[in-house]
């Protein structure tokens, strides 16, 4: 009986991955040559889900707006969508602004800017130079539909996507069977994701241990207080702005985060929400938010809408001035938090993104070096792992306060699907997963 019950708890996707990311901290640690060379497993797993995000992202949003009735119902999402980004942004923005202005991490570090190699970071630097809102706004309108599909550029796809999806919209009914076409193409996009997952466990186990290897536990020792600082302030985002946010929309974030917790192991082991963007979307769809709203929020969200990449840009940037002693007045905090709004988006879900979104707005204030941020190098991919999951979180959340908003979420089938008990709730890559209520094609 008791090995029945040890065998069904490892059959779980989020005990599989947790195991693989303490077996990989193990491993970083104390066999440091192995876990070096584990980096191409984690990377593997990246690229395996990266395949398969343009289709789907494509196929999601055409076969969704194709068949609204009603094509301002599309603008209207559109709009609520970005509104409620700008707002989660902005208070994202100014609660990591207080904290560190608060706790003041980097404060008796005293480093001196003039003995910093930034030849470290000049893979970043040259990053952020193409980082402007200028050339964000341009990079929207692909030169080729086909490049951005081979690239995966997430918003090009969904521009075009949008476009697509209008025009066959428009055209009435004699396009239907190419949109039924595309949505059995998706179920089976889906299907493919259910296998690419089996391999998720070992994709954390690598990437941890690499992590672990490369920069060892005594860094996160060194930047314990700024690590510290992050994951606390971070949870306090997630437990109460968000929380609060939920229990407007009539559900409960406790019982959500239940709900996800296999994307929020996956997230935390390969520190990319970009691993699960899939997966969430077929989440968000079955907890009973409309097609049309999950395949326009959910992709968009991870560009516009990024929560814990905000509380690191305010936090990153202060703790660099603080180590510095430069002192950055009142209005100059409030000017980097105008700048953070705008340099926060296009940090979408890969792994280092915030850290050039950080260099961007760095160069543009001009108050504090860049150099700087040779500080947060060895640390980064920790800090990382928080932004990410915190990113997670506040995407779904939007998605399902967007729906309600539009009147677009089934508040039964909501809190059916939330309440029930991890029995239930099983490893998607299974199929005994409740069928009652749920789309045919995405029952796993």
């Amino acid at each position: 009986m008791r090995v029945s019950k040890i065998g069904k708890s490892l059959s779980k996707l989020y005990v599989q991955v947790l195991i693989g990311i303490v077996a990989g901290v193990l491993v970083g640690h104390f066999y440091p040559d192995v876990g070096s060379q584990l980096k191409p497993l984690g990377d593997l797993f990246i690229k395996l889900i990266r395949m398969l995000l343009a289709p789907i992202i494509f196929a999601s949003v055409v076969v969704g707006i194709a068949r609204m009735n009603d094509l301002h119902e599309a603008g209207r999402v559109g709009v609520k969508a970005v509104v409620y980004f700008e707002i989660a942004s902005t208070i994202a923005l100014a609660v990591g602004l207080v904290v560190v202005n608060v706790i003041k991490p980097g404060s008796g570090m005293n480093i001196d800017p003039a003995h910093i190699d930034s030849s470290a970071i000049s893979t970043y630097t040259h990053a952020a130079q193409q980082h402007g809102m200028l050339e964000f706004f341009m990079s929207i309108v692909p030169n080729s539909i086909v490049g951005a599909f081979a690239n995966g550029d997430i918003l090009p796809i969904i521009f075009f996507s949008v476009l697509l999806a209008i025009s066959l919209a428009k055209l009435g009914p004699r396009t239907a069977p190419l949109v039924d076409m595309l949505d059995m193409f998706l179920q089976g996009m889906f299907g493919v994701v259910r296998i690419v997952m089996y391999v998720a466990p070992v994709g954390a186990f690598g990437g941890m241990a690499f992590t672990i290897a490369k920069y060892g536990i005594g860094t996160l020792a060194s930047f314990g207080e700024l690590m510290l600082c992050l994951y606390l302030t971070s949870i306090f985002f997630v437990v109460v702005v968000l929380g609060l946010v939920m229990r407007m929309s009539g559900l409960s974030l406790w019982k959500y985060l239940r709900y996800i917790k296999d994307e929020i192991f996956i997230t935390l082991g390969t520190a990319s929400t970009e691993a699960v963007l899939p997966q969430m979307l077929i989440k968000m769809e079955k907890l009973g938010c409309s097609r049309p709203v999950v395949g326009m929020v959910l992709p968009t969200g991870y560009t516009f809408n990024a929560d814990g990449t905000a509380i690191y840009l305010t936090m990153a940037a202060l703790f660099i001035a603080q180590a510095m002693k430069i002192h950055v007045s009142i209005w100059d905090q409030l000017l980097l938090l105008g700048v953070m709004l705008l340099t926060s988006k296009g940090s979408a879900g890969v792994a280092g993104a915030g850290f050039v979104a950080l260099a961007a707005t760095l160069a543009t204030m001009h108050k504090v070096p860049v150099s700087g941020l040779v500080l947060l190098l060895g640390v980064d991919r920790f800090l990382n792992e928080a932004r990410a999951v915190t990113n997670l979180i506040g995407n779904g959340v939007a998605t399902i306060v967007v729906a309600r908003w539009e009147g677009a979420l089934d508040m039964n089938k909501a809190r059916a699907m939330l309440n029930r008990t991890d029995s239930t709730i099983t490893n998607p890559l299974h199929r005994s997963l409740p069928t009652e209520g749920v789309p045919h094609h995405f029952v796993d």
